[in-house]
């Protein structure tokens, strides 16, 4: 929603080689209310001004001698960041009305003035550029909010895996078809998954865990055993099932270590 006091502090910009049509668009403007109106009778002048002013609205007689209207329009193109030239054209050429419209004008109003229609133009296009301006704003604050949350999920992400490959044998990440993504250590030879070889596990065991991750449930430091040439290992293993923002399952994350030597200790003081 915008304002009127939004709209009447709009910049306007009159263009115009007619100082009579340049004092006469002026009064009108004043008597509305618009409070920052400039004018030149120079077209030359015209995007030199709006790349130092970035106009609201520019209103463009299209007959002045050297450089017409059309031409004015034509380099406002080139100057223009958002492609959205916001020009009001003026003509006493009925036929030049569908040309300017075609070379990028937003509206025109013809000569001489009726200025309850001129007063209306203006404030209908001023509506539409500011919205259109508002729009802009509100899409950079959104593309730089996304990016910086995702700059913060990214450093937490790091900061867990940092944290996780510091404070345990092994990390690893699986995505919803099971397939490995990320990991560190020997994650398909202790955890069992990716492909390695499953002999020597406790099979009840390893069929519990299993099945945790296939009916995507969290689980802390579940211990299961394998034996390795005679030798029985113990593994702790944690996970849990990750979700995109739909909720939607994106996959397993866990970390794990050998606990052999504590399953040891535990079992001579027992």
């Amino acid at each position: 929603m915008i304002e009127p006091s939004e709209i009447l502090h709009a910049e306007i910009l009159i263009v115009d080689d007619q100082e009579a049509n340049v004092m006469l668009l002026e009064q009108m403007l004043a008597n509305a209310g618009y409070t920052r109106v400039s004018s030149t009778m120079d077209p030359f002048a015209v995007c030199g001004l709006h790349q130092q002013h970035h106009y609201d609205l520019i209103l463009l007689d299209l007959q002045m001698p050297g450089m017409d209207g059309f031409a004015v329009l034509e380099a406002l193109k080139d100057i223009e960041p958002d492609g959205y030239v916001p020009v009001l054209v003026v003509t006493a050429q009925p036929n030049h009305k569908l040309r300017a419209l075609q070379a990028g004008a937003k509206d025109f109003v013809g000569k001489p003035f009726e200025l309850v229609e001129v007063e209306t133009r203006i404030r209908n296009l001023l509506e539409v550029r500011l919205l259109h301006r508002k729009l802009q704003r509100y899409n950079q604050q959104l593309e730089y909010k996304v990016f910086e949350r995702t700059a913060q999920l990214r450093a937490s992400e790091a900061r867990f895996q940092r944290f996780a490959e510091l404070s345990t044998d092994w990390y690893w990440e699986q995505d919803a078809d099971g397939k490995l993504t990320n990991w560190s250590g020997p994650v398909a030879d202790m955890v069992g998954i990716g492909g390695s070889d499953t002999g020597g596990w406790d099979v009840a065991e390893h069929a519990l865990l299993e099945s945790n991750i296939a009916e995507r449930k969290a689980f802390l430091d579940f211990v299961y055993s394998r034996t390795i040439n005679g030798v029985v290992q113990y593994l702790q293993v944690s996970g849990e099932p990750m979700f995109d923002d739909t909720g939607r399952f994106a996959g397993y994350r866990g970390v794990g270590r050998d606990v052999t030597e504590m399953a040891a200790m535990f079992s001579k003081a027992g």
